[in-house]
Parts: C-alpha cells; sequence; structure tokens
C-alpha cells in the first residue's frame, strides 16, 4: 500500500444531503455507505462517498476533486447529479504521516436530486442508507454501524443542521 511519511494521495468525498425524508421536520439526513467487507481499505466501515482522484490538472485542482466526488458518488451509490449540481467545499483532511495510507481529502457538500434511493454497487460498496447525522453517531456509539473518525467528526459537524 503506502509507506509512513508517504506522499498522500489527492482524494475528494461527497456528503449529500436531503431534508429529512419521512419526516420532513427532522432536519437534513446523509447518505452514508457502507465499504464492502472485502475491502482492503477501511472494510465495512461507513463514510460519505468517495475516493482517490485519477490526475490532478495543476490548472484546475479543485475542478479534478469535485469531478472526482461526483463520479464515486454515481460509482458507489449509483445517484446522479444533475449538470450544474452546486458544491460547496465543507472541509479537508490529510491522513498523518504515522498511518502506512494516506490522503489528502476534499469533502463537498451537495443536495440530492429528488427521488434519489441510493443503489450499492456491490463490490465498493454493500449498503446504503439515509440518515440523521446524530442517528448515525448513535448508532456508532452502539456498535451497530463501525464510522471512522473523520466521518465522525463530519457529523457532529452537522448537527447544527440536524433539527428544524
Amino acid at each position: 500500500m503506502g509507506e509512513a511519511g508517504a506522499e498522500p494521495r489527492p482524494a475528494a468525498s461527497l456528503i449529500l444531503l436531503r431534508r429529512g425524508g419521512k419526516h420532513r421536520d427532522r432536519g437534513v439526513e446523509i447518505l452514508l455507505v457502507r465499504r464492502s467487507p472485502q475491502a482492503s481499505f477501511m472494510p465495512g466501515v461507513w463514510v460519505f462517498p468517495g475516493g482517490a482522484v485519477d490526475a490532478v490538472d495543476a490548472g484546475d485542482e479543485e475542478a479534478a476533486h469535485m469531478a472526482c466526488a461526483v463520479r464515486e458518488l454515481r460509482e458507489e451509490a449509483g445517484i446522479e447529479l444533475p449538470a450544474g449540481a452546486e458544491l460547496l467545499p465543507w472541509s479537508r483532511w490529510i491522513t498523518p504521516e504515522p498511518v502506512p495510507v494516506r490522503f489528502d481529502t476534499r469533502f463537498y457538500v451537495a443536495l440530492a436530486p429528488a427521488h434519489s434511493p441510493p443503489r450499492p454497487d456491490g463490490m465498493e460498496t454493500t449498503e446504503a442508507a439515509w440518515t440523521a447525522p446524530a442517528d448515525a453517531l448513535e448508532r456508532n456509539r452502539s456498535c451497530e454501524i463501525e464510522l471512522v473518525f473523520p466521518t465522525i467528526k463530519h457529523l457532529e459537524s452537522l448537527l447544527p443542521y440536524s433539527s428544524s
């Protein structure tokens, strides 16, 4: 995989939002996908759709990251964003040097298109679900699902938007 101190690989993830699902007064829900239990990196963990950037054009680095986020949403969750969908930068996380597999990940936030049920691809992702950030955090605390530190921190940052 990688070596400690290795250069982090460019990556992007998309935090897809929708208003409250069945209970529209509940605030926002986010889309999480479960990585395949057979994955070599973070098997079985629930994450935001995302992955490595194929190629970064030094002239338009931001566009390459956004294109990656949109592509990964389509590939991992079967949701296609409409042309011109707005992606807003949310955060940037760089894996610390001691970690053997390193990423320089840009997280974006976008609104889900209407009527967009997720369809996991069955290879990279095996499950997908809309959930309120607080519910996902509670399910992680009770060991129903497994979340990793960056996902937990992003969910916590969304708590102020979780209720109307």
